[in-house]
């Protein structure tokens, strides 16, 4: 006898889509839930240098109010004026770049310019690599831009230079360029380090989940290895590549690819 089965009935389809949708839709927020872990995990890194930051800065504030309010003449106390503006600026500019990352800022992605946003991550990131003895710089080349979710670029980016400085122990060099690649048909942000650089074995398994380079420190903790897996899947959600290349000894570097503006097709964003 023939094994056969009936056709699905209308009403057991109903049921198989609803579950698919709801099995989907929990997908969505369970990855939307570990951005926003990952983001802040991101931020904590960077706390104890932020502090020591804030505390600069209203050191800063306070020896010139106090000049201000020694010296009567006018010079004095315009200059006591511009420092103390120039502190809380600097100070504003720090908790909203911070306020903005940590919020995130849903899966709207438009042409954006990549310098400011790179740019704004240093400025998170800036205090902390001085702490640890690592010089870094920017440079572009033309006018690189991409269409991206820029909160969503920040933690790739940010995660990137994190992972750097901490495998720079006693410091070294970080260089981050930024570059139209039109024959490439790309536009590129590359994050290189003088680090100890990766072996072959660990290269082949850098992107995979729960894989981590890093030791644990003082405190017992070391690196989830969620934090690249979660890089790749952010690039790949903006139809983009992150590539790496490392030598042991010489340092490694990441480079996040872009599809250029002009030849993005506009699609939905990925949940």
């Amino acid at each position: 006898m023939d094994n056969w089965q009936d056709a699905p009935r209308p009403d057991d389809l109903d049921v198989l889509r609803r579950q698919v949708a709801e099995l989907e839709g929990q997908n969505a927020e369970l990855r939307r839930r570990l951005l926003q872990a990952q983001r802040l995990s991101s931020v904590g890194a960077l706390a104890a240098s932020i502090t020591h930051e804030f505390n600069n800065i209203l050191t800063t504030t306070i020896n010139y109010a106090r000049m201000g309010l020694r010296h009567k003449d006018e010079p004095t106390r315009d200059k006591a004026f511009d420092k103390i503006l120039s502190a809380g600026q600097r100070a504003s500019r720090i908790t909203t770049g911070m306020l903005a990352f940590a919020r995130g800022g849903g899966d709207r992605r438009e042409p954006t310019d990549l310098e400011p946003l790179v740019r704004e991550v240093i400025l998170l990131a800036e205090k902390d690599l001085q702490m640890h003895r690592v010089r870094w710089q920017v440079d572009v080349v033309g006018t690189p831009k991409a269409d991206v979710n820029a909160t969503q670029v920040q933690q790739v980016l940010l995660n990137l230079i994190v992972n750097a400085r901490q495998a720079m122990n006693g410091g070294g060099d970080l260089r981050i360029t930024i570059r139209e690649n039109r024959d490439g048909g790309t536009t590129d942000i590359s994050v290189r380090d003088s680090g100890p650089g990766m072996s072959p074995e660990q290269l082949r398994r850098i992107f995979e989940p729960f894989f981590s380079t890093k030791e644990r420190d003082e405190t017992g903790r070391g690196g989830t290895g969620l934090g690249l897996a979660l890089c790749r899947d952010i690039m790949e959600s903006h139809r983009g590549r992150i590539r790496v290349e490392s030598t042991v000894g010489v340092g490694t570097a990441f480079t996040l690819k872009f599809p250029l503006v002009e030849q993005m097709v506009p699609v939905a964003a990925a949940g």
